[in-house]
C-alpha cells in the first residue's frame, strides 16, 4: 500500500501535501512513548500517535517511516509541520481513533510491526 492509499483508506486530511505519496507503506504501529517507537519502528511504517511535538518528526525521520498519523482531529503545532515538510515526512490527521485507524489498516492487509 501507498501513502496515498492509506489516505484513500483512511480519509485522512493531509498535511504535507509536498511529501512524496508514493511511498510504500509496509505496517503499522500506534504507541505514544517516543523511546518505545524508537526501539520498534521500522522503515515504511504508518505511526499512529497522539504526540505533535517536534521529536515525533525526528523520531519518523530517523526511523524512516512513510507517515505519521495523528488521530482525533488532534491539531499538530505549525513548526512541527514544518519541520516535517523539510524532512519529508507524511503528517496525517485524521477524525477517527487511533484504534479505528488501527482496524481500517488491519482490514486492508496492513500488518502490524513487520
Amino acid at each position: 500500500m501507498t501513502v496515498k492509499e492509506l489516505i484513500e483508506l483512511t480519509g485522512a486530511e493531509d498535511r504535507t501535501p509536498d511529501s512524496d505519496k508514493t511511498t510504500e507503506v509496509t505496517c503499522g504501529y500506534t504507541c505514544d512513548l517516543l523511546s518505545w517507537v524508537m526501539a520498534h519502528g521500522k522503515a515504511g511504517m504508518a505511526w499512529i500517535t497522539v504526540q505533535t511535538h517536534m521529536n515525533v518528526i525526528a523520531v519518523a525521520s530517523l526511523m524512516e517511516m512513510a507517515a505519521v498519523i495523528i488521530p482525533e482531529d488532534i491539531q499538530m503545532e505549525e513548526a512541527t509541520l514544518e519541520k516535517a515538510k523539510e524532512e519529508g515526512i507524511t503528517v496525517l490527521q485524521s477524525s477517527r481513533t487511533a484504534y479505528e485507524l488501527c482496524a481500517l489498516m488491519a482490514k486492508a492487509g496492513l500488518p502490524g510491526e513487520a
